[in-house]
C-alpha cells in the first residue's frame, strides 16, 4: 500500500498561508505571502529535494493546483521535470478544466478516491494546499507528515492545525535538524492509536 505525504512550511505559531509569495493567497487579508523566502538556505533547498525521491504522484487542493499550473509547465530544472510527468489529483468542490498535462480531478468524495490511490502509487505528496489537508487531518488520512518549522510568529492566517484535527498519535521518524536560518525539519509517522494521559505528580522524578 501506498503513502500519503504531507509536506509543509510553517511558522512557529502554525501558520502555513502562503509561504511563496506575496500573491499565493491573500485570504483574510493575509499580509504576510512569501514569508518563507528571507529564511530559505541550501540545507532547506536539500531537504526538499531529497525529500522528492521516490515520489510518484501529487495530490492538491485547488488552489495550490491553480498556483502550480501556471508557473511549473514553464519553468525548467529537476523539480519542474518531476512535477510536469507525474500524474497530479486534484480535490475541489467544483468541476474545474484541469489544464496542466497529466491532472485527474477527485470527484466528489475525495477521502474515497485518496484511499483508491494508495493502489496506485508508492508515494502521493500532498504539498500546501492547506485547506485540504485539513480533511486529510480530520479523515487520518496521511502516513507522513513533514514540516518545516521557520523562526518567525506571524500571529494570524491559516493554521497547519485548524478544525480539521482529530486526537492522533505520531511518531519522530529521524532526528530534527535546524538549517543555517533556522528552519527545523520534522518528520512523523501516523502511529496507531490516540493520546493516552497520566497525572505527572505520579511520575518518578528521579528517572
Amino acid at each position: 500500500m501506498g503513502l500519503i505525504h504531507i509536506d509543509l512550511f510553517t511558522t512557529l505559531d502554525g501558520v502555513a498561508q502562503a509561504p511563496g509569495g506575496p500573491e499565493e493567497d491573500t485570504d483574510g487579508g493575509f499580509a504576510f505571502g512569501g514569508w518563507q523566502a528571507p529564511l530559505i538556505d541550501k540545507v532547506v533547498g536539500g531537504q526538499i529535494d531529497a525529500g522528492m525521491a521516490g515520489m510518484d504522484a501529487l495530490l492538491l487542493g485547488r488552489r495550490t493546483y491553480d498556483i502550480f499550473a501556471a508557473y511549473w509547465p514553464h519553468a525548467d530544472g529537476a523539480i519542474a521535470r518531476l512535477f510536469n510527468r507525474l500524474p497530479k489529483y486534484v480535490a475541489s468542490r467544483r468541476t474545474p478544466s484541469l489544464e496542466w498535462a497529466g491532472s485527474t480531478l477527485l470527484g466528489p468524495d475525495a477521502p474515497a478516491a485518496v484511499r483508491g490511490l494508495r493502489d496506485r502509487h508508492a508515494n502521493i505528496h500532498v504539498i500546501g494546499s492547506l485547506d485540504f489537508v485539513q480533511t486529510l487531518f480530520a479523515e487520518r488520512l496521511f502516513d507522513r507528515l513533514t514540516l518545516w518549522v521557520y523562526p518567525v510568529l506571524l500571529g494570524g492566517g491559516k493554521k497547519v492545525f485548524a478544525d480539521g484535527v482529530v486526537p492522533t498519535n505520531l511518531r519522530l521518524i529521524e532526528p530534527v535538524v535546524a538549517s543555517p536560518k533556522g528552519a527545523v525539519l520534522q518528520r512523523y509517522a501516523l502511529a496507531d492509536g490516540t493520546p493516552g494521559v497520566g497525572d505527572m505528580s505520579a511520575v518518578d522524578q528521579k528517572g
